[in-house]
């Protein structure tokens, strides 16, 4: 939770820039002052109030955060049911074999904490003790009450299913249906592949930037939902939204952006905007940074084959937002003054600072005219679960904006 020696803290458009601007280090993580000079500008609301519904651009809410009234189950209100089942990495076509990474016995993410990087590049982890494996993960799917059968039927994909998050997702949706401030639809959360970051089946489903995730939703996971729960999903992508917190809250936005033909809806706790993608892309090296920062690392020999000769490849390109066409995107997402700053010191590459990462982001999806709200949260950490239970149901509403409800 350190400045690493010899950092750029200076010049934000040269490489391994570190914000150090009001940085506040008595806290760790440290906190950051939402009136940074280098963040876009937001509105910052009153104590314990949210954006107005319908709202987009930047806010600033906290420091306190009481959980919302539709996170508690209420008389009157039907509630829908939940089917669960279990898949196996032995079952998988994407996914197997499964990405084991082996750490020290009760010490969870050990390799990446000891491990080094390439020489002369900051951005690029070696890990040696990732291998071959198997998984299994357990998928929830809610259902909706009074649905009649054969209705087709909307959704929400969630990462990280099972987390204690997710704890008031189902809670809520009773609620929010009930009241047609969202449509009926289908909750599914997917449990990840196990472990954590670089080396491990979460981080390779999760970080990497393309839409190998997203195919095994679609060609493995809804398919089952479909048999097991005896729903029938929607194939308008207007009617289809990823959800996910930190890494999985990159792959949310990360489904949509590869996938806008499968999902137009994307909220997002905490999302890992950062490079820990592995192993390095040559041509995303950045990984999931490279969506709104020019600096993605320093440049590699990458050979490319032209006319039958070796010759070096072109150089990087542009971020992947400020340079793609619009897509079809709604984003709903938030980050804590207290989220994660460099939690591994082994790789001190400038892309590592999650709430730089969303203020980043917050400013290339404005300059694009994205549908987009952003919450700067006081007085929260890294998927802060009491800012979870205050906004939660208000995403949600926003993030449905426009979509029928019967």
């Amino acid at each position: 939770m350190i400045v690493p020696p010899g950092a750029n803290t200076t010049d934000k458009d040269e490489p391994f820039f570190i914000d150090t601007t009001g940085l506040d280090f008595s806290t760790k993580p440290p906190t950051r002052d939402p009136k940074n000079p280098n963040y876009p500008k937001a509105t910052e609301l009153p104590d314990g109030s949210l954006p107005p519904a319908g709202a987009e651009g930047n806010f600033i809410i906290g420091p306190t955060h009481a959980a919302a009234p539709e996170t508690i189950a209420k008389e009157g209100v039907p509630k829908g049911t939940v089917v669960s089942f279990t898949m196996s990495s032995a079952d998988s076509v994407i996914y197997n074999p499964g990405l084991i990474r082996d750490d020290v016995a009760g010490c969870t993410n050990s390799s990446i904490m000891i491990t080094t990087t390439a020489p002369n590049d900051k951005s690029n982890m070696v890990v040696t003790t990732s291998h071959p494996g198997t998984w299994t993960r357990r998928v929830e799917v809610y259902v909706p009450a009074n649905i009649a059968p054969g209705t087709e039927l909307p959704f929400i994909v969630l990462g990280d299913g099972g987390s204690a998050a997710w704890k008031d997702m189902n809670t809520v949706l009773d609620n929010l249906i009930h009241e047609r401030r969202v449509p009926p639809m289908v909750s599914i959360q997917i449990g990840n592949g196990g472990q954590d970051a670089q080396g491990a089946q979460r981080g390779r489903e999760y970080d990497t930037v393309s839409e190998t995730y997203s195919q095994f939703v679609q060609r493995e996971v809804l398919p089952r939902v479909e048999r097991e729960a005896g729903v029938k999903l929607t194939h308008d992508p207007e009617g289809r939204a990823t959800m996910g917190l930190s890494s999985s809250g990159a792959a949310a936005f990360i489904m949509a952006w590869f996938n806008p033909d499968l999902y137009h809806r994307v909220l997002a706790y905490s999302p890992t905007m950062v490079n820990q993608q592995w192993p390095q892309n040559p041509a995303l090296r950045g990984g999931a940074w490279e969506f709104h920062s020019p600096w993605t690392g320093p440049a590699t020999p990458n050979l490319t084959v032209k006319d039958g000769k070796l010759v070096p490849s072109e150089a990087p390109g542009s971020p992947l937002i400020p340079s793609a066409p619009v897509k079809p995107i709604r984003y709903w997402f938030e980050m804590g003054d207290q989220d994660l700053f460099y939690p591994n010191p082994t790789i001190p590459d400038g892309m590592h600072d999650w709430t730089l990462s969303a203020e980043l982001m917050a400013k290339v999806l404005a300059e694009k005219s994205y549908h987009y709200q952003f919450l700067f949260v006081r007085n929260a950490k890294h998927v802060d679960r009491p800012t979870i239970a205050q906004t939660l149901p208000s995403a949600l509403e926003w993030l449905w904006k426009g979509y029928p409800i019967p």
